[in-house]
């Protein structure tokens, strides 16, 4: 649920509600001012971070009651993966609006609704940094 008026408003400020089992496909946001703040209101989830290989540099659990926010900086290939029923976040990062083109998400994770998308996200749920 977008909180911006315009898609070209120079602050993106949107509610992301997931449930277990949804795929949220690594990607990045190279352009320079595209930092992303994730803020989960409720719930939990695993934010991942790959290097360009996709290995899992970094897992960090996420939650009310744990690590809250997170600021992801340009440039850095992410996902994350819900664990419980009703999470809801909020995500932050300077606008305007541009769908991420193919080339910004991660050329070794499979597109969603794909074959390989289920297999890919379980393995998402478990990976941990080499």
């Amino acid at each position: 649920l977008n909180v911006h008026e315009t898609l070209d408003a120079s602050v993106q400020r949107l509610f992301i509600a997931t449930e277990p089992g949804t795929y949220i496909r690594p990607h990045r946001h190279p352009q320079p001012h595209k930092r992303e703040f994730f803020l989960v209101l409720e719930g939990e989830i695993d934010l991942l971070i790959f290097d360009g290989a996709g290995s899992v540099q970094q897992r960090t659990a996420m939650s009310p009651s744990a690590a809250r926010a997170v600021e992801v900086p340009p440039n850095v290939w992410h996902a994350y993966v819900c664990k419980q029923s009703g999470t809801l976040a909020l995500e932050v990062k300077a606008g305007a609006y541009i769908p991420t083109p193919e080339e910004d998400f991660a050329p070794w994770s499979p597109a969603e609704n794909t074959e390989g998308a289920s297999a890919y996200l379980a393995w998402m749920r478990d990976a941990r940094p080499a």
